[in-house]
């Protein structure tokens, strides 16, 4: 069964993954950190807007975005443990956020990450 997006959604997966191909380690890592704070910003939005469909799916795209966070970590990196308790705490409140929405606390996790990507294209 086709399952129907809207022109939007179907613009910013296929955007997506044009992106992703071919890109370098640290580029994914660093669209992992935009489609995060993309999804959780979707999410504050849906909420306001009582749009409970989108502020589902755009917590599943954080969660995925989180996850593939996690999946990349090197234990070989000197950063390791630090990253792993950030990607944890992000996705405990991800979680925590689908039984009760805590849009001051998906704001703020949103802000940390956005702050934490330019950062990561400064340095």
């Amino acid at each position: 069964m086709l399952v129907q997006q809207s022109p939007h959604e179907a613009y910013r997966r296929v955007d997506f993954d044009a992106r992703v191909n071919g890109a370098k380690p640290a580029e994914l890592v660093h669209l992992c950190y935009e489609h995060l704070v993309s999804a959780l910003g979707t999410a504050i939005h849906a909420n306001r807007n009582g749009d409970n469909g989108l502020k589902s799916r755009s917590m599943t795209r954080a969660l995925t975005a989180v996850t593939a966070l996690q999946m990349g970590v090197s234990s070989e990196h000197g950063v390791a443990t630090a990253l792993n308790q950030l990607y944890e705490g992000a996705r405990r409140t991800i979680l925590d956020s689908a039984l009760a929405f805590d849009s001051q606390r998906i704001e703020t996790l949103r802000d940390d990450f956005a702050e934490i990507g330019r950062a990561l294209l400064a340095g």
